[in-house]
């Protein structure tokens, strides 16, 4: 077979181009495009290593400000329950004099309807006791005949009602 024959002596030269080719394509890609690459892929590491940096950084930062606003924060919220308290207590202490006003106020309408209702009941137990000195008299007067006179009538009257 020609095609055998022919495959020696293309041999080498095919070998020679080749080791040429793979020679050039080792040197554009392994020294030329490779480093090139290798160096791009560097600063990316760089950059993200020195991004995630400055993002810890600024967490950092914030949680920090996010510290001092919370303490800020209570404190403001424990002022304001004071404020509160103080209210209440000044609220408590006004409605507290005012009540013991209204209650002065109101014991000193219950005494004064007290004593008008003594005035009231003695006015009361007069009236009865003259009406009764009245009646007593007119019965007396209807029943034996006799005239009492109204002093003897008042005291036979007092003597009733204290006996009760």
């Amino acid at each position: 077979m020609p095609q055998i024959a022919q495959l020696a002596e293309t041999y080498s030269s095919q070998f020679f181009w080749l080791v040429v080719f793979f020679g050039i394509t080792f040197f554009l890609i392994g020294r030329g495009m490779v480093p090139k690459v290798m160096d791009t892929i560097a600063m990316r590491d760089q950059q993200i290593a020195s991004d995630l940096a400055a993002a810890q950084a600024a967490r950092d930062a914030a949680d920090e400000r996010e510290e001092i606003w919370r303490k800020r924060e209570n404190d403001n919220r424990a002022a304001a329950q004071g404020l509160i308290a103080k209210a209440k207590a000044d609220a408590a202490a006004a409605s507290e004099k005012k009540i013991a006003a209204a209650q002065k106020r109101l014991d000193k309408k219950l005494a004064e309807a007290e004593a008008r209702i003594a005035e009231a009941r003695s006015a009361a137990m007069a009236e009865v006791e003259d009406v009764a000195v009245d009646a007593t008299q007119d019965i007396v007067a209807r029943l034996a005949g006799a005239k009492v006179d109204t002093a003897a009538a008042k005291a036979a009257v007092k003597e009733a009602l204290a006996n009760g």
